[in-house]
């Protein structure tokens, strides 16, 4: 075997985070070398991987047990496992599992990216649950009592040089989710003898699935042969920590709903809400034959729930910028959206938010304006205006792209976008003059590393938009709701999800 080594390390066991700058880590004390370091984030572009090009052989596709807090020696690099706190600084509004129980259309879906800057490239990891109200493909006489609908659970991954992997069964009894925190998973393949777990527990009795939270992330899939319209691989496997950075709004303050406190009910779907604007993850995945391993990667977390995707979107997403002294993330994406009554009508939608320096720069409808000219794939031009910035963004991309899959009415989980994550991008951010223009740039940033997608349609031609709230609901959204105070009043009326 030809092992080609690029830094070997240990990852460290995160403590705190004491500001947006610095943060303390110990070593793991089964590890070689100094016991305890001070890390800047200032200095993550260093962080260390360690690459081979072969994966380890286990009879056990999972062969850690981190359910157990215990960890086997699988190479260098042991992601420590830690159980989710309650009530941690960083959690944002809906990171919960939002099912409540009813018959009616209904998808969650959940998006995890690491990016290892060093390769350049990235790994997309996307879950989805459709209809969970009924644990397997409906019968005849279901579909003559509720409609047509498709039911089911989705792994996808979008990985190392654009290659792609997915495996999916109509069945989500093995399927469970956290009512009010991020935490789910899923079992395909379940250990001889052994019930599914529902809750964080894994390696004893999982054979192909994964699980989540905020602070871990394990999982092994099976490519299941249906996706013979890109480059594929059989398997992956990959088991990492993350330490939050960035939420969705101001370190040290209280986390924002990503569409304002109106999403705690359900109107304007699908709702959509970023968990992670920003993160540090270390550990591995292994993938065609390769294991990739990484120290305070650069990592992201979102997820979207209601009765459908919009008709059409776009998004673009980066956390690996060069030129900036400091944390940089960004989130900016629009879509068609279907207004709630009897006929079909549609809204545009969109949004830019940036987290730099610890501070949370926002555009959205209802405290400002967007503007967007997108072409059909290649091109993403969005600003924004609030109060007191303005903020303009340009990405480019001349690779064709991987077509990716999402839960649709019409048609259940199936081809609907297309993503690359390798984007040209530039970003930057202006204070506002008192006449409206732009004054000081605070922010001016690269990135070769930006993700993009476009999704539904059609997409005849280029798509020019701009939002803004109606001033009622302008003035709605920006009253200071809190809505989980309001509802700790009562907990019995706390939606799920929430």
């Amino acid at each position: 075997m030809e092992t080609n080594t690029y830094s070997l390390c240990r990852p460290p066991v995160y403590q705190q985070v004491d500001s947006y700058s610095n943060f303390r880590a110990s070593w793991n004390p089964r590890s070689i070398g100094s016991p305890c370091r001070s890390l800047n984030l200032r200095l993550r572009r260093s962080s260390q991987i360690f690459a081979l090009d072969s994966i380890s052989t286990s009879e056990d596709p999972i062969s850690s047990a981190k359910g157990s807090g215990e960890t086997e020696n699988l190479g260098s690099m042991n992601p420590i496992y830690v159980p989710t706190p309650s009530n941690r600084e960083l959690r944002t509004p809906h990171s919960g599992y939002h099912f409540d129980g009813s018959t009616r259309h209904f998808f969650e879906g959940w998006y995890f990216k690491v990016s290892i800057p060093e390769r350049k490239q990235s790994f997309c990891f996307m879950y989805s649950v459709e209809n969970p109200a009924f644990r397997k493909k409906l019968g005849t006489f279901e579909e003559l009592q509720y409609g047509p609908r498709f039911t089911g659970v989705g792994a996808q991954i979008l990985g190392a040089d654009d290659k792609y992997i997915c495996q999916f069964s109509e069945e989500s009894s093995n399927f469970w989710g956290c009512r009010h925190e991020l935490m789910l998973g899923n079992t395909f393949v379940g250990k001889k003898d052994t019930q599914p777990p529902n809750k964080e527990e894994f390696s004893r009795r999982v054979i192909e699935g994964f699980q989540v939270t905020p602070l871990w992330h394990q999982g092994f899939i099976r490519d299941d042969g249906r996706s013979d319209y890109v480059d594929t691989v059989k398997t992956a496997r990959w088991e990492y920590s993350t330490l939050p950075i960035y939420g969705w709004g101001n370190v040290g303050s209280k986390q924002k709903s990503t569409a304002g406190w109106l999403a705690a009910f359900p109107v304007f779907e699908p709702h959509w809400q970023i968990c992670m604007a920003g993160g540090l993850s270390t550990g591995w995945i292994e993938w065609d034959g390769e294991r990739y391993e990484f120290e305070n990667a650069p990592s992201y977390s979102e997820k979207n729930w209601g009765g459908a995707f919009p008709r059409k979107w776009f998004w673009v997403q980066c956390n690996v910028f060069e030129g900036a002294d400091g944390e940089v993330a960004l989130t900016a994406a629009g879509g068609l959206r279907q207004i709630p009554g009897l006929t079909e009508v549609f809204e545009n939608a969109a949004l830019v938010g940036v987290h730099y320096g610890g501070i949370f720069y926002e555009f959205v409808p209802w405290n400002g304006v967007v503007s967007w000219e997108i072409n059909e794939w290649g091109y993403w031009y969005i600003s924004g205006e609030n109060e007191s910035h303005m903020v303009e963004l340009v990405a480019t991309t001349k690779d064709p792209g991987t077509t990716l899959r999402a839960p649709t009415k019409e048609a259940g989980l199936s081809p609907a976008c297309k993503d690359n994550c390798s984007g040209a991008l530039k970003l930057r951010i202006w204070k506002r003059t008192f006449n409206g223009g732009k004054g000081k740039m605070i922010l001016d940033v690269t990135s070769d590393m930006a993700a993009v997608e476009v999704g539904g349609g059609p997409w005849f031609n280029t798509w020019k938009g701009k939002t803004a709230a109606p001033e009622l609901v302008r003035r709605a959204l920006q009253l200071p709701v809190d809505e989980e105070a309001i509802f700790g009043l009562a907990p019995f009326m706390k939606p799920p999800g929430l």
